[in-house]
């Protein structure tokens, strides 16, 4: 339930941040001036299945046909056709777009990936299918299991369309600078385009295209290879206009033409007032809004323990296979040490290396939490002092540097999604549902076999079990500390983590985009903050209290609390303290500990904020006493001693 806070905002479409006005001549929107030859298509055309023949130039010996319209006279041209594309570009594909060698964005994604660019935005010449209609050619959207179902993981234009295009309206004057491109993600089926053009418009009726530098002919660009590795493509020219069109020129021999896409732009001003101006997108916290690999997440750690320092720790639960340490923020009032009544809460994130946005919100959530507790925040203050929260913002730093080197909008879907091992850590934990529900059926729960705290499988321990050395460390981290709650922002140990300890711990789905780009972390920010602090403050929910020994008044470790009615049993702390995470309603809790008679209370949650004591005394078996005063060495008297005897010969 409470994922859903996250999720709800995760998705939403927001409008570009606007980032400064270019020069007047930038904003003249009225189309160069073009002959109906200069916006040529090339006739689309399917790749041969075989690999054509280099020559010595570079260039290849297979000729394809251009036909170009001019003056109602079709006239035919023999040109050589460019190499099937390796991404980044090829050389020979250099040459032919005159591009630099080393393309990297300068403008920020348009926002077709994360949504922002709304289905209504998008349009094509046609579709096969609404499952691969226009509003799926998003740059990383995944398919469903079944091809033609309404998710299905690209636009695709029908076979018959002899002149297919996709088109963006950016919905006010834009300067689009370049082009990110996929294949069809899908598991029956090989589609991707090999080359396009790409065209401008401010009316969506006069097209202009994208021309090459060195001949002034329309640019013809190399696309994918594979279905899932984004290919960048910068145009010659950056174009200010209204309106973009990806017209694919050839596809995979046998394939379809799909695609999927992100486009690259940067919002420009409108003097004459003809648009409605674009709202300021962002957040007014000043905390750090970028993307940070190993180093600058160590940095601004640093920085944030030295500047709280009464309220944070900084500690390491493990290393990485490569040797990155797992870094954990502390921050408590008293941080270090376990406070009795005090619930241990926890945030952890990175388990898949590419997937940014969990990280970065992490990081931002510590310096907003150091900083508004020096302000005196009453909402922080309160958390910080009723609580003690661990924030792990990278479990895959191995992953995370992977998929850093490539960058936001190339890092694909899967790349840095596993550690070094290429082990996915979201898998990597023990399976403690199916042995928990085969007890279940065969009504062994929970007198023979326990509904809490299941040990961990044989096959798991063993010394060639493949346990990523990361998933070993957070797996003893849970041991060491009795965390109550825990959210993990994106990944399968909820299970684990509730089946094996006592936390309750939820997955957030944070965004549709896995790494986006750092002008969109402000804004993102300000759509999960309110409810990362909202769900810390869950931990109130329920009961709480300490089982003790009624004669000594120690705590109790170990001790059972059971709820009536639920059929998950949670354990009290080393000191005697537990959480139990309830409802408003009226429960029956049994307290009980091996050597102790068991106590059974009633508890009444209410919907006042904060969590309601529920305290036990427990009182020693006789058979417990005797066992302890013969540890100490004390006399049995004679008579209790022939008793025992008499007991043993009947037990025998």
């Amino acid at each position: 339930m409470w994922g859903l806070l996250f999720a709800l905002a995760a998705c939403a479409p927001t409008i570009g941040l606007g980032l400064g006005a270019p020069s007047a001549s930038v904003l003249d929107l009225a189309p160069p001036a073009t002959t109906e030859a200069s916006v040529s298509t090339l006739a689309p055309r399917s790749i041969p299945a075989q690999p054509p023949v280099e020559k010595k130039n570079g260039t290849t010996g297979q000729r394809v046909r251009i036909r170009i319209i001019k003056k109602k006279k079709i006239i035919t041209r023999k040109k050589k056709k460019i190499t099937r594309p390796s991404p980044p570009v090829t050389a020979n594909a250099a040459r032919t777009l005159d591009l630099p060698k080393e393309q990297k964005p300068d403008c920020p994604p348009l926002g077709l990936e994360s949504l922002r660019v709304s289905d209504g935005q998008l349009e094509a010449s046609s579709s096969q299918s609404f499952g691969l209609g226009p509003h799926r050619g998003r740059l990383n959207i995944q398919s469903g299991l079944e091809d033609g179902d309404l998710y299905d993981g690209a636009w695709c234009a029908e076979q018959q369309d002899a002149e297919p295009w996709l088109q963006v309206d950016a919905g006010r004057p834009t300067r689009f600078s370049g082009i990110i491109t996929q294949g069809r993600n899908s598991i029956w089926r090989y589609d991707w385009v090999t080359s396009y053009k790409v065209q401008f418009s401010n009316d969506s009726r006069s097209w202009w295209g994208s021309r090459n530098r060195s001949s002034g002919m329309d640019a013809i660009f190399p696309a994918n290879s594979d279905p899932e590795t984004p290919v960048l493509n910068l145009l010659p020219e950056p174009q200010v206009a209204r309106y973009i069109r990806l017209l694919p020129q050839t596809w995979l021999e046998g394939g379809a033409s799909c695609l999927r896409a992100e486009i690259l732009a940067c919002p420009v001003s409108d003097p004459n007032g003809l648009f409605p101006e674009a709202p300021a997108l962002g957040s007014s916290d000043p905390l750090d809004f970028r993307h940070h690999d190993y180093k600058a997440m160590r940095k601004l750690m640093k920085q944030v323990n030295e500047q709280c320092p009464d309220i944070t720790r900084i500690y390491s639960i493990g290393k990485s296979h490569q040797g990155l340490k797992l870094y954990v923020m502390e921050m408590s009032d008293h941080p270090g040490e376990h406070e009795l009544g005090e619930p241990e809460v926890r945030y952890v994130a990175g388990m898949h290396g590419n997937e940014a946005l969990g990280r970065e919100l992490l990081l931002l959530l510590m310096q907003f939490l150091c900083r508004e507790f020096q302000r005196g925040n009453p909402r922080v203050t309160r958390l910080l002092t009723e609580m003690r929260l661990h924030l792990l913002p990278s479990m895959n730093p191995d992953g995370y540097e992977t998929a850093y080197r490539r960058g936001s909008e190339l890092v694909g879907w899967v790349e840095g999604r596993w550690n070094y091992q290429g082990i996915d850590l979201n898998h990597n934990f023990a399976d403690l549902n199916t042995p928990l529900w085969d007890a279940e059926d065969g009504g062994l729960v929970p007198h023979t076999v326990p509904n809490h705290h299941l040990p961990l499988p044989t096959y798991y321990t063993l010394p060639n079990a493949t346990v990523a050395p990361e998933t070993r460390a957070v797996i003893e981290w849970m041991k060491r500390i009795p965390f109550v709650l825990s959210a993990n922002l994106h990944g399968g140990m909820n299970d684990f983590s509730y089946l094996h300890t006592n936390c309750f711990e939820v997955t957030v789905e944070l965004s549709c985009d896995k790494f986006p780009h750092e002008n969109e972390l402000p804004q993102e920010w300000e759509n999960n903050k309110d409810a990362l602090l909202t769900y810390l403050e869950q931990v109130r929910m329920g009961i709480t209290g300490v089982v003790r020994d009624k004669d000594t008044e120690l705590g109790i470790a170990d001790a059972v609390i059971a709820v009536d009615g639920i059929n998950h049993d949670v354990t009290t702390a080393w000191g005697g303290d537990y959480w139990r995470l309830l409802t408003p309603g009226d429960y029956v809790v049994t307290a009980s500990a091996e050597g102790y008679h068991s106590v059974t209370r009633s508890c009444r949650v209410t919907f006042e904020e904060g969590p309601v004591p529920c305290n036990f005394h427990l009182t020693k078996t006789p058979k417990q006493r005797l066992r302890e005063l013969l540890a100490a060495g004390a006399k049995v008297p004679p008579d209790l001693r022939r008793r025992l005897e008499r007991l043993k010969k009947q037990k025998n």
